[in-house]
Parts: C-alpha cells; sequence; structure tokens
C-alpha cells in the first residue's frame, strides 16, 4: 500500500497537527505501535479519517511518539501533503458560541446615508505583515457570506494611534475583529491600551473579538494577561472558513431577532 509518511518525533499532549492536501484523503495520526499494526497491514487505531477539506487539523491525545499517514485507499487519484505542527493547541482559549457575548455586535452603527457610505458589517483591525497570509482570506471568506467587510484601511503601522484607528472602525462597523500575532505585537502598543479598546472599560463588555493567529496562549498571557481571558477564536483551532461563518451567524441571528 502506497502511503504518505511524517514522523511527528515525540509531541506533548494538546499540540496540533496541520496537514495540507492538494485532493481528498485518508488522514491518520497514529501512535507509534499503531503506525507499526499500521505498515504491516493489521488493526489499528486512529485518529482522523476521510478529508474532504483542506487544511485538516488533529489534536494530539497525549504526550509519545507520532506519526501521520495520508493514504488514497478506496479513492481516486493522488494527491501530495504537507505537514506542520501549529504554534500552541491553546485548549484553555475560551469557546463559549459568539451569540452569548451581546456586546459584540453593535445595533447603533450609523446607516450608510448618515456615515456618507461607509457602514460595514465586519472590520478586520491588523498587522500589515498579516496582510496576505491571513487576513485577506479571512475578509474573502467573510465577503463569500455575503457581508460587507472592510480590512484594508484598518491596516496598523507603527507610529499609528491604536485606539483612533479602532474606534474609527468601531463607530462605523457592526462586529470588530483584532488579529493578534506576533507582528502585531511587534507594532509596540501597550497591552492596557488594546485591553481596553476590547472590554469597555466601564460595563465590562466585551466588543472586539481577537483572532490569535499563530500566537500561543502564553505570548497572549506575556503580553496581557487579562486579554488572554477574553472571549476569542483561533487559528490553531479554527479554520479561516469556521471562523466567517460563525461571524456571519452572529450577525444573521442579531437581524433575525431586530425583525
Amino acid at each position: 500500500m502506497n502511503f504518505l509518511k511524517f514522523d511527528l518525533g515525540n509531541r506533548k499532549r494538546g499540540e496540533v497537527v496541520e496537514i495540507t492536501l492538494t485532493n481528498g484523503a485518508n488522514v491518520r495520526l497514529m501512535s507509534s505501535s499503531d503506525f507499526s499494526s499500521y505498515q504491516a497491514g493489521r488493526q489499528h487505531r486512529f485518529i482522523g479519517g476521510l478529508a474532504k477539506r483542506s487544511p485538516v487539523r488533529l489534536q494530539i491525545p497525549n504526550s509519545g511518539h507520532w506519526y501521520v499517514a495520508v493514504d488514497m485507499q478506496g479513492l481516486r487519484g493522488s494527491t501530495k501533503a504537507s505537514m506542520r505542527i501549529v504554534p500552541g493547541a491553546l485548549p484553555e482559549i475560551h469557546e463559549r458560541p459568539l451569540a452569548e457575548i451581546p456586546s459584540l455586535v453593535r445595533d447603533d452603527v450609523p446607516t450608510p446615508t448618515q456615515s456618507g457610505g461607509e457602514t460595514h458589517d465586519v472590520f478586520i483591525s491588523h498587522a500589515s505583515d498579516d496582510k496576505d497570509e491571513f487576513v485577506r482570506p479571512l475578509a474573502n471568506a467573510l465577503i463569500a457570506q455575503g457581508l460587507n467587510v472592510w480590512f484594508d484601511e484598518m491596516t496598523l503601522r507603527i507610529g499609528d494611534s491604536l485606539r483612533q484607528k479602532i474606534d474609527k472602525g468601531l463607530a462605523n462597523s457592526r462586529v470588530g475583529l483584532v488579529v493578534l500575532s506576533p507582528a502585531f505585537i511587534k507594532k509596540g502598543w501597550t497591552n492596557y491600551e488594546l485591553d481596553g479598546i476590547v472590554t469597555r472599560t466601564v460595563s465590562g463588555e466585551q466588543v472586539l473579538l481577537p483572532i490569535w493567529h499563530n500566537i500561543t496562549k502564553q505570548q497572549v498571557m506575556d503580553f496581557s494577561p487579562s486579554l488572554a481571558d477574553k472571549v476569542a477564536r483561533s487559528t490553531a483551532t479554527h479554520t479561516i472558513d469556521e471562523i466567517a461563518l460563525e461571524i456571519a451567524e452572529l450577525l444573521q441571528s442579531r437581524d433575525s431577532l431586530s425583525h
């Protein structure tokens, strides 16, 4: 049997393996003993299965030596595959449904007429370094959900006023996202400034949804312990399409309540 093999070496429980495929394939995450059985054609246990979408993310269930095998058993054609360990499994991230955080959606956004045509469903505040790899694909996924997205002018550069930029975005948009990444943190904005924007200091309501991108829980904790406590989404545990769909459903549910 032909298969692609990835030796992950010793991995810790909770780490996430991301496998990118060019075609649908069977993806199996296996311990070393199960991988030996798989190679020999014997019965074996695995995590995963038929992957119709790419990338596939699988979480290491316990510490030890792990392998990934990709095969086309029972399928036509062939596939190429690449693998990476996603930084930080972040199982501690707050995974509450977004609908439980009503303050994330602003209902008092001016109409397009009042704002001079500058009203949006979503704005994405981000460091310029993350635009090509992550922010543009996220914006495109949100647009594919039928949302009006403002992201280009929300690119944050060194010397910008973080509060002014985000306040402007929030004023004209129903939902605000901020992409927290190593590049974002390197810009030198103070943690209390960002934390104060994510949460309305007086009421304690969360008004921005942080998206953790290529960043670990520890890095967020080091930057701002209280920010690490906020409801967020992470690219280590959610695909771009999953994040976009959840935001679209959040707005749709709010619209249906208001009618």
